[in-house]
Order: structure tokens, then C-alpha cells, then sequence
């Protein structure tokens, strides 16, 4: 049965929504679980309704009208308040609760926190799913448009429009092959920096890990010989080589214990990372999304690296130069 505000369905606003963000009515469809008719069908009432083609046709792509990149905000307001304010949250209980939990990760969390969390919850919450996407360049706005329910990322990183809670400290390591000869003993600056690196850069617009933009902020510059898609493909890309990588310790841990690489420290100073998980502030009464959350902070603070003695605890960093960090950081990664 259709609800009708005046003459709009307004089951046309999710078909509105999802045309106006994919700009495509077959992504749009795909996204609506419709057929690409039923969604040419709504595009058509919608534009009998409004006056206006919303979508046009140019070149192999569709682009909005100047109306139809009005409605964007406003439609989307729209749906979110009616979610919010009518949505009564159901009773969560982990044996029998069936739902999807869309995670947005880097491989690195992945790694060394989810998919420990996920086997886990396998036991407890039998009929949970999971979908973990890729970092992008717009985690944020990935958030804010629901197309995630929770981000995992750095700190600095995360919006503060939005609630979060931190998870686990990690601190930096330099890998490199067994043979290398490069780490027989202790890593010094100069030999850092004379050796060639494999860094990974990430997205549309090649967003460096963190460890690499703070390593540019140095005097003194590093040669990247191979920039990588992953930080999983960074012990490969290594491997038979005289390359080394900077990599974060839980992860390097778990790849010295399983290749022929070894890990020495790095020979100055970079600040840990904090990663942090992140929601919307929309779904903040969601049950189902704290209740993950709780499993991801327990397992996070109870699987620390076991040789991570000089991980700078939280209470004892220079809140000062962290925030310094922050603002450069942020004004070279904007978040949309």
C-alpha cells in the first residue's frame, strides 16, 4: 500500500534518494532490490510530480538537473528524521537476531581485529552477517548516507559530528626479508634512509597510509620504490628483495611468525595510531550495532601486541604535538 502526502507516494522518496546518490537508475535499482523497469517507472512518476527530468542523459552517464541537486539534502533529511523518529527498535538478542552488519575497514583491521571479532560472534549470534567494504576516499560521507553502519579508521581520521569509541593503540615497526642484509642488526636513521620502501597508497585519489604522510613531514625523505594497493600485499611486495616496509606492528607480528621477514625498530620517533570505530549518530540507540561495538572494544583491549612494549600509552602522549598532528592531518585528508 502506498502512503500519498498530497500526490507523492512517498514510497517514491526511497526511490528518489537512491537515484539522486547513484545517479544511475541501474545502480539505483540494484540498491532498491527493484528491477530496472520498476525504477525507470518511478523516475517517470517522479518526474511527472516535480515537473522536472531530474536525470538527463550526457554522454554514457546521467547528471542531475539543478532541481534535482536541490531535493538532495532535503530528501535525505526527509527519510532519515521519518527512520528516527516512527522506527521502533526491536528487542536484541544475539542467539536469534538475523541482520546484516556493513563494516567499511582497511585490510589491517581487518587483519588483526575483525576477523578474530567475527569468528567469535559466530558463536553468540548465530544470524549475523557481515559485509566488510573497502576504505574509499568518502568513509565519512559513507556514514552519513547509510550505506555502512560502522567505520573502522584512525582517530584523526573520524568525524566529530558523530559518536565513537576508541579501540586499540598500534605503534610502527620496519620489515624486511631474512636475507636482507640491510637487517642483520639494529635499523639506524641513515640506513632507513638510504634503503628503497613499499608503501600503500589507497582509493581514487591515493591516499597514503598514515606512517607514510608523517614520514614526508620529515627533513629528510625516504625512496618509495613500490607503491602498494593493500597492507597485506606489503610482506609479498618485500619478499627476495633488499625493500623494506613500514608496517604496523600487530600486523608485522603476525607476518614474521608465518614468512621468512623480521621486524627491527624504527629509528625515530612517529606517533602511535589510534584506531577507532565509528557510527551514526542516528543509530546510536541501535542495539544490535552497541552490543558490536562491546565485542570489538573487549576483544581490542584484551589482544594487545604482545611486543608492543613501547607503544606510548594514551594518558602519557603529548596531547600538544597530537593535536598539531590532528590539524595537518586533517586539512590534507578532508573527510568529503
Amino acid at each position: 500500500m502506498a502512503m500519498r502526502f498530497g500526490r507523492l507516494d512517498l514510497n517514491l522518496l526511497v526511490a528518489l534518494d537512491a537515484l539522486l546518490t547513484e545517479r544511475s537508475v541501474s545502480l539505483a535499482a540494484d540498491r532498491l532490490c527493484l528491477s530496472q523497469s520498476a525504477t525507470s517507472s518511478a523516475l517517470g512518476r517522479l518526474r511527472e510530480y516535480f515537473g522536472d527530468e531530474l536525470l538527463v542523459v550526457k554522454g554514457r552517464s546521467m547528471i542531475l538537473t539543478a532541481r534535482a541537486e536541490e531535493l538532495i539534502e532535503p530528501v535525505r533529511s526527509v527519510l532519515e528524521q521519518i527512520r528516527t523518529t516512527v522506527s521502533v527498535a526491536p528487542p536484541f538478542d544475539p542467539a536469534t537476531a538475523e541482520r546484516t552488519i556493513r563494516f567499511m575497514a582497511s585490510d589491517y583491521s581487518t587483519e588483526v581485529l575483525l576477523a578474530g571479532v567475527i569468528a567469535d560472534l559466530a558463536q553468540e549470534a548465530p544470524g549475523l552477517r557481515f559485509e566488510i567494504q573497502p576504505m574509499n576516499d568518502h568513509p565519512i560521507e559513507a556514514i552519513e548516507r547509510g550505506y555502512i553502519d560502522l567505520l573502522l579508521t584512525i582517530d584523526i581520521a573520524i568525524s566529530s559530528d558523530h559518536p565513537s569509541q576508541l579501540l586499540f593503540e598500534d605503534d610502527y615497526v620496519v620489515v624486511g626479508d631474512r636475507s636482507n642484509p640491510a637487517m642483520d642488526g639494529d635499523m639506524t636513521r641513515e640506513l632507513y634512509f638510504s634503503l628503497g620502501h613499499v608503501t600503500p597508497r589507497f582509493g581514487k585519489a591515493r591516499v597514503p597510509a598514515f606512517e607514510d604522510w608523517f614520514v614526508r613531514r620529515q627533513k629528510q625523505q625516504r625512496r618509495v620504490d613500490v607503491v602498494a594497493p593493500t597492507f597485506l600485499s606489503l610482506p609479498g611486495l618485500i619478499l627476495g628483495t633488499r625493500r623494506v616496509a613500514t608496517m604496523h606492528r600487530r600486523m608485522a607480528e603476525i607476518m614474521v611468525r608465518t614468512m621468512p621477514l623480521v621486524m627491527r625498530e624504527i629509528p625515530f620517533d612517529i606517533p602511535p595510531i589510534r584506531e577507532s570505530v565509528q557510527w551514526n549518530i542516528a543509530n546510536n540507540n541501535d542495539r544490535a550495532l552497541r552490543w558490536v561495538v562491546e565485542r570489538l572494544h573487549v576483544a581490542a583491549t584484551s589482544t594487545g601486541s604482545a611486543g608492543a612494549s613501547n607503544v606510548v600509552p594514551i594518558s602519557s602522549i603529548d596531547e600538544v604535538g597530537r593535536g598539531q598532528i590532528e590539524v595537518e592531518y586533517r586539512m590534507t585528508h578532508p573527510q568529503r
